[in-house]
């Protein structure tokens, strides 16, 4: 097996670190999962020059590369500049080989800390896209998916519905960090920065929908198909759902707004305690 710092010298022998692209035009997707994220992806992919990105590993790279602040290894020696030059360029240097002119990168930008980095590091105006469905919604269509799917990553986290669910809604689940960025993103002070759409809207009223999208972002609008969509692949690269449960990431190739028969089975105790969240 080769060491680590053999695989890593073959990956960037032919590669320049750090080339900072300031061309390329970025913005932010965020809704929690099963809100559409993948429908408006397959979408506005469409469009060559735009890319809407998979859960996206950038604000993560971020938020660890600004936690070495609080190291020991920095604190001894305190050299903020140069630790700030790579964090400044952490998107446009993830993104440079991508074809795409614009990148909307999905991830919860509108969280206190993210926000802020964004802020001081992004080196463009913070813009969001903010993809809401009702939260009770979301669990139903989570129950549809985990009761229809034996590999589905829930199931192992709980014996039940109601356990299941709370681990969704847990601080370190998958539906709290994009849930405090969207409420985030609702504070007087941000909604500036920010466009906001019904998962309702987009199915029912998808062009007039994304039209609004392109006149937030200020670039020119591109004819989109609504029907025959096909299944989200970026760049050459699917999602692979075996990681997670299988067919998380598969999409209708039509635009249907369906009633969930499954909402009937999220307990009391979860409508007690969350259903009162609304955007």
């Amino acid at each position: 097996m080769e060491s680590w710092s053999t695989n890593l010298k073959k990956q960037f022998q032919t590669k320049k670190l750090f080339t900072r692209d300031q061309s390329k035009k970025i913005f932010f997707l965020m809704a929690m999962p099963r809100s559409g994220n993948t429908l408006f992806a397959s979408i506005i992919n469409q469009n060559p020059k735009v890319a809407c990105t998979a859960n996206s590993i950038t604000l993560e790279i971020m938020k660890d590369m600004f936690l070495l602040k609080q190291t020991d290894l920095f604190l001894n020696y305190k050299d903020h500049k140069s630790l700030d030059n790579i964090l400044s360029s952490v998107f446009h240097n993830y993104y440079k080989d991508w074809p795409q002119d614009i990148i909307i990168d999905r991830g919860p930008a509108m969280t206190d800390g993210n926000f802020m980095l964004l802020q001081k590091h992004l080196g463009q105006p913070v813009k969001c896209i903010v993809l809401w469905r009702d939260l009770l919604d979301v669990l139903a269509s989570f129950i549809k998916w985990f009761e229809n799917e034996p590999t589905a990553y829930p199931n192992k986290h709980g014996k039940n519905i109601e356990e299941k669910l709370i681990m969704l809604m847990n601080d370190n689940g998958p539906i709290a960090k994009e849930l405090k960025s969207i409420q985030n993103a609702m504070k007087p002070e941000n909604q500036k920065h920010c466009f906001f759409i019904r998962y309702e809207h987009l199915i029912k009223e998808p062009e007039p929908t994304i039209q609004g999208i392109y006149e937030f972002l200020e670039t020119d609008y591109y004819p989109h198909r609504f029907d025959s969509l096909d299944q989200f692949n970026l760049n050459g690269i699917a999602y692979d759902d075996n990681v997670v449960g299988k067919n998380l990431h598969t999409i209708r190739t039509e635009l249907k707004l369906e009633e969930n028969p499954y909402k009937k089975m999220i307990p009391q105790s979860i409508i007690n305690q969350y259903g009162h969240i609304r955007l």
